[in-house]
């Protein structure tokens, strides 16, 4: 019916700061880019750096739910370590009242990705980790020019984790106005895109990380970045296999093995019920019980 709406409800959460709107659904959405790009602005819309569905699979795999997640500026994003914390957390917030704990793999654009949140359906914060699979060849940096208004690159490394990720190792990433090198530096990579981190190391088993995040510009956190730089710090022999990730939100923990381990929190913000044209969202659904 012409008018007709339907009240759409999201959680929306965050990992160290980087927050997510997140809402469960029977597909995801023929205009989802669009739905992002209005609910995660900042000014006219709930405010996120992104959007994501969760769609159910048909069990016949591991994975049991699907991960689609769309930047604030309405690009696909193949994987996010703080988005699937947070979905995990909003799954579990789906669970009966006080149920603790949750062990799920869902399926991303990336590949399968498995989830242990250590909680209960009542706590805002929870503990997550995901096991982010292995790093891969990044794109070509061949040619590539990088500005950091005179701050030196001590290395650069191109680094996939299903994502890409360009890790330019510095003294001091607090130097560099990242507002305006990360997306000259980005640019290189168009029209695909590139995470754009620089990292410092401060000792064995700590590093400082600021991001550029494609299709959402300057976020407090970025998770499967932290994996990026850990394992080319590791790589190259100047960090440990455990190693804190300090960003501006918090610190994140990344296991360097066989698979990358991601671990932090996922913090419980709000929900908001949405009113959208019925056109717009179609088989959506909603969030689902919210026990909080």
């Amino acid at each position: 019916m012409v008018g007709e709406t339907v009240a759409v409800e999201l959680t929306r959460h965050h990992g160290l700061g980087n927050d997510f709107l997140i809402t469960f659904a029977d597909d995801v959405p023929a205009n989802g880019a669009d739905l992002a790009r209005r609910l995660c602005d900042r000014v006219d819309g709930i405010g996120a750096d992104g959007l994501v569905f969760g769609t159910p699979m048909d069990g016949l795999r591991d994975a049991t739910w699907r991960f689609t997640l769309f930047n604030s500026d309405g690009s696909s994003a193949e994987v996010s370590g703080n988005g699937l914390r947070c979905f995990g957390q909003a799954l579990l917030r789906r669970q009966p009242a006080g149920t603790t704990g949750l062990d799920v793999v869902v399926e991303t654009p990336a590949g399968d990705r498995r989830i242990m949140v250590a909680g209960s359906t009542s706590d805002l914060e929870v503990e997550a980790e995901v096991e982010m699979g292995t790093a891969e060849r990044g794109p070509s940096i061949e040619g590539i020019r990088i500005d950091l208004g005179g701050v030196q690159v001590r290395a650069a490394h191109s680094i996939d984790f299903g994502n890409p990720h360009l890790v330019l190792h510095v003294d001091d990433p607090d130097e560099v106005d990242l507002a305006v090198s990360g997306p000259a530096t980005e640019s290189f990579f168009a029209p695909t895109g590139c995470n754009v981190h620089l990292v410092a190391v401060v000792d064995r088993s700590t590093v400082r990380m600021r991001t550029w995040e494609r299709g959402a510009g300057l976020t407090t956190a970025c998770g499967s970045g932290a994996c990026a730089a850990a394992y080319v710090l590791h790589a190259g022999g100047l960090v440990d296999d455990v190693v804190e990730v300090r960003m501006p939100g918090g610190t994140a923990t990344v296991t360097v093995g066989d698979t990358v381990r991601l671990a932090g929190t996922a913090t419980f913000v709000d929900v908001h019920s949405v009113d959208l044209p019925a056109d717009d969202v179609g088989v959506l659904g909603n969030g689902g019980p919210d026990n909080g």
